[in-house]
C-alpha cells in the first residue's frame, strides 16, 4: 500500500509574530492587574478590619466601665436671708429642673491599642440588623474608618435630631446592612449620662449628597435620630429616621 505523506508547512509571517507578541503581553498585563486588584482588596479589607477592631475595643471598654453616674442635685435655699440653723436646704434632683438647664454634652475618652484616644458620647444598637457601635463625638475621614460618628444635632437623647453617619461596607460592617432597615424597627441609643432611649424607624429614603434637609432640627419638641450612609456606589445617600417611642 502506497502511503502518501503530505507535509504541511506553516509560514509564520511578521504580522503573525507581532500579533502573538501583542496578545502575550496583553495576557501578562491582565494577570498582573488581576493580582494587584486581589492584593489591593485583601489589604483594604485587612485595614478595614483593623480600623473597625478599634471600635470593638472602645465598645469593650464601655461595657467594662463600671463607673456609675451619680444623680446630680442642686441646692435650693428656702430663704436666702435666714440664718436659722434649723432650716435645712432642699436637695432637688437635677432631672426635675427645666430640661434646658441640663442640656450639656457628656462624653468619655477611651484609648485603643494604637495609643490613640477617641472621644465617644453614645453607643448605638440596632438589634435587628446586628449593628452595635460606639458613636464618636467628631466626624472626619479617619474617624469614619473606625466607627460611627456624630454628624449634626444636639447631645444624644436630647430633644432634637441627633444625626449619625457611617460607612456602607459590602461586608456588612458599620452601616453596611442599613439598606435592610424597615419601618417599625427599634433602635437603642445609650448616652454617658446613663440614659437608654428606644427609637422606632418611621421613614427611609434616598437623597442626593447635596440634600441635607434630613439634618433639620424641627422635630416638634420630640427626640429623633437620623442614620446616614452612602448608597449607589457613593453617588447618593441613604437616610433612615427614627423617633422616640
Amino acid at each position: 500500500m502506497n502511503q502518501i505523506l503530505i507535509e504541511q508547512r506553516i509560514y509564520v509571517t511578521k504580522e503573525m509574530k507581532r500579533k502573538k507578541k501583542f496578545y502575550k503581553t496583553l495576557y501578562i498585563i491582565s494577570m498582573i492587574t488581576l493580582i494587584v486588584l486581589i492584593l489591593y482588596y485583601i489589604i483594604a479589607e485587612k485595614n478595614r478590619n483593623d480600623s473597625e477592631g478599634l471600635s470593638r475595643e472602645i465598645m469593650q471598654q464601655i461595657n467594662n466601665d463600671n463607673t456609675t453616674v451619680e444623680e446630680r442635685k442642686i441646692v435650693i435655699a428656702l430663704n436666702d436671708r435666714t440664718e436659722d440653723p434649723n432650716v435645712t436646704p432642699i436637695e432637688v434632683p437635677i432631672n426635675e429642673v427645666d430640661e434646658q438647664q441640663t442640656n450639656e454634652t457628656t462624653t468619655s475618652s477611651f484609648t485603643a491599642s494604637n495609643g490613640q484616644s477617641y472621644t465617644t458620647e453614645a453607643t448605638l444598637s440596632y438589634p435587628k440588623l446586628g449593628i452595635s457601635y460606639p458613636v464618636l463625638s467628631e466626624e472626619n475621614e479617619e474617624l469614619l474608618k473606625i466607627s460611627l460618628c456624630k454628624y449634626w444635632g444636639p447631645s444624644p437623647n436630647e430633644v432634637g435630631n441627633y444625626c449619625i453617619v457611617g460607612h456602607n461596607y459590602k461586608s456588612g460592617k458599620m452601616f453596611g446592612k442599613l439598606s435592610m432597615a424597615n419601618i417599625g424597627d427599634q433602635i437603642e441609643l445609650k448616652d454617658f449620662s446613663g440614659r437608654t432611649v428606644i427609637y422606632r424607624v418611621y421613614n427611609k429614603y434616598v437623597v442626593e449628597p447635596t440634600d441635607v434637609s434630613c439634618t433639620s432640627q424641627k422635630t416638634n419638641g420630640q427626640r429623633e435620630i437620623t442614620l446616614i450612609t452612602c448608597t449607589d456606589y457613593g453617588k447618593r445617600r441613604l437616610v433612615v429616621r427614627a423617633r422616640e417611642l
